[in-house]
């Protein structure tokens, strides 16, 4: 078995313990897990595998299902740790409002979460994993983790060469995949390197989208005026998560496509099969 194999087993099996830990208790630690595990096997299976069968694709849909709910349960633990971190000597009784209402949105939340945790659905959405790790094949061709990460990557650089906010919103989803796939090949240095890259301009972006969402959720939530003391400082915060998030990206877009531009087009794209990809490249790296 490859080390990659061998990864995607572990990725299944941690998945299957991380879904069953969250059903047991929903507590923000757990569903952070939870939804890291799914979206790494989402991952995975469509871009490894090029035909999914019957039961993947129903596997697929249950945990993107399973993802979203969970996922809104989390934006709400994030943002309640954001508030409070907030220091404003202005409208302290709406900050402690807000808190408040955060509170019963999280339980109205974690409820229809929970409602996805009977003990039937675990037990069938276990045996789902299992069958799907058995009947998972990989492409003949597949050029490996790191390589095909690498193909995932370019791609997205060469789609959202403008970092507007809807590109930024490209790599924190797309960079995902493409960390989660290239973490398959282990210790590898390349990948490492690679992952590492990754994971800082995720950091950044996931930060700036916590703000931002945080500053919609106020004002939707208060029916806030731009003149509000408490909306302006979380704008101001998210303004400035942005700038960051577009310098870190540029630069982590600079630094992979000019990692090794030789190598990449040797091993996995043609110039004759991409010339405008390699202009890509090639750009990048001068």
């Amino acid at each position: 078995m490859s080390v990659y194999q061998e990864n995607i087993h572990k990725l299944f099996a941690k998945t299957s313990r991380q879904l069953t830990k969250a059903a047991a208790k929903a507590q923000p630690g757990a569903i952070h897990r939870m939804r890291t595990s799914i979206r790494r096997l989402e991952a995975i299976l469509e871009e490894l595998s090029p035909d999914l069968d019957r039961n993947q694709r129903k596997l697929l849909k249950v945990l993107s299902r399973l993802r979203r709910r969970a996922g809104r349960v989390r934006d709400i633990d994030v943002h309640v740790a954001a508030l409070r971190s907030l220091k404003l000597s202005d409208e302290p009784g709406r900050k402690t409002q807000i808190l408040s209402k955060f509170a019963d949105l999280r339980i109205a939340r974690e409820r229809k979460l929970v409602k996805l945790f009977d003990n039937v659905s675990i037990r069938e959405l276990r045996k789902r994993l299992k069958r799907a790790e058995q009947s998972l094949q990989i492409s003949d061709d597949f050029p490996g983790p790191l390589e095909t990460a690498y193909d995932s990557f370019v791609r997205l650089a060469k789609k959202n060469e403008t970092l507007s906010e809807k590109g930024l919103h490209q790599y924190r989803i797309q960079g995902k995949r493409a960390r989660y796939v290239a973490e398959l090949a282990g210790d590898e240095a390349q990948a490492r390197a690679f992952v590492s890259r990754l994971k800082s301009m995720q950091d950044v972006l996931g930060e700036w989208h916590d703000w931002l969402t945080l500053a919609q959720a106020v004002a939707k939530l208060t029916n806030s005026a731009n003149n509000s003391p408490l909306l302006s400082a979380l704008n101001n915060i998210a303004r400035a998560k942005f700038h960051e998030a577009v310098r870190v990206v540029a630069e982590t877009k600079r630094a992979i496509l000019a990692s090794d531009p030789q190598k990449k087009l040797n091993t996995s794209v043609s110039p004759r099969r991409d010339p405008v990809l390699y202009r890509a490249i090639a750009t990048a790296a001068a």
